[in-house]
């Protein structure tokens, strides 16, 4: 495994993408952070390292499914990975039905907070599956619905790390019946979030790997995309690629069929990448 750090937890954006074959649209997913009451100390900070992943998987009110998900997903390793850490504010773009915003919550707890971003065109994909995961239960999760390069409910260096699993590749998606370009303009997109992240803040990036010099129209048409597309729109975008892993590599997988596909779905070629501001 390519790691700069390593990783040993146990545990897997998104099985597939988020979303289903016949209209593909992002995939993704709970006794929730509660406010401390007005005379209660705050919590101690954790030092980086520090922080038990494994803590935020116990058995709850969250969805059945989060549990059969969770090592498909190998969710603990990819959360360490992404470095989140209690009282940390996190812009987690396209969060499909909050799979990971679950989790996001009871890692940043009361004291940080959760952007949970999903395109409007998604609303009708998604149902009432942000509501159910979020309303009374995650209280420090702000739901925001918007375009991909449109972040103006985050203020400028808010995040400490933005996420985005298994959804770069729709920025070359569109939506059956909607125009072009609907979801968000990719250079526009990696403006901002390089507007919302803090200095030192990381953008954490999971997808499907395509081949190679795969143009980036791929993503609309395979639901993949060329690492090297990703890494260079951040990179132009004043991001330094810091991370590396191939904790969800799949060598079998040679990148050419539809991520939909019944002979790879939940078990695609992935990249994770790590981006420092």
């Amino acid at each position: 495994m390519k790691h700069i750090a390593a990783l040993s937890l146990a545990g897997t954006l998104l099985a597939a993408c988020a979303t289903p074959a016949a209209d593909p649209a992002p995939e993704a997913p709970m006794a929730s952070p509660v406010a401390p009451e007005a005379d209660e100390a705050p919590q101690a900070k954790v030092a980086p390292g520090e922080f038990d992943y494994e803590s935020v998987f116990g058995q709850d009110d969250r969805p059945e499914q989060d549990y059969e998900m969770y090592p498909v997903r190998k969710s603990a390793e990819v959360l360490a990975f992404s470095g989140i850490m209690p009282g940390m504010t996190v812009v987690e773009m396209e969060a499909g039905d909050g799979f990971y915003t679950e989790l996001f919550s009871r890692v940043a707890g009361p004291d940080g907070k959760v952007y949970m971003q999903n395109p409007p065109s998604f609303k009708a994909f998604l149902g009432d599956s942000v509501s159910k995961r979020v309303d009374g239960r995650l209280l420090n999760v702000q739901i925001v619905e918007s375009a991909f390069d449109n972040l103006s409910n985050v203020p400028d260096a808010d995040a400490d790390i933005v996420t985005w699993f298994l959804g770069p590749h729709e920025l070359w998606y569109t939506p059956k019946g909607e125009p072009e370009g609907v979801l968000g303009d990719p250079d526009m997109t990696f403006d901002e979030i390089a507007r919302v992240l803090k200095p030192g803040g990381h953008l954490v990036v999971l997808d499907h790997m395509a081949p190679a010099g795969s143009p980036p129209t791929t993503g609309g048409e395979t639901h993949r995309i060329d690492k090297a597309v990703i890494i260079a729109l951040a990179e132009d975008h004043g991001l330094t690629l810091t991370d590396e892993s191939d904790l969800l590599a799949n060598p079998d997988d040679d990148g050419t069929v539809q991520v939909f596909d019944p002979t790879v779905r939940r078990k695609t070629d992935r990249f994770l990448l790590k981006f420092a501001k």
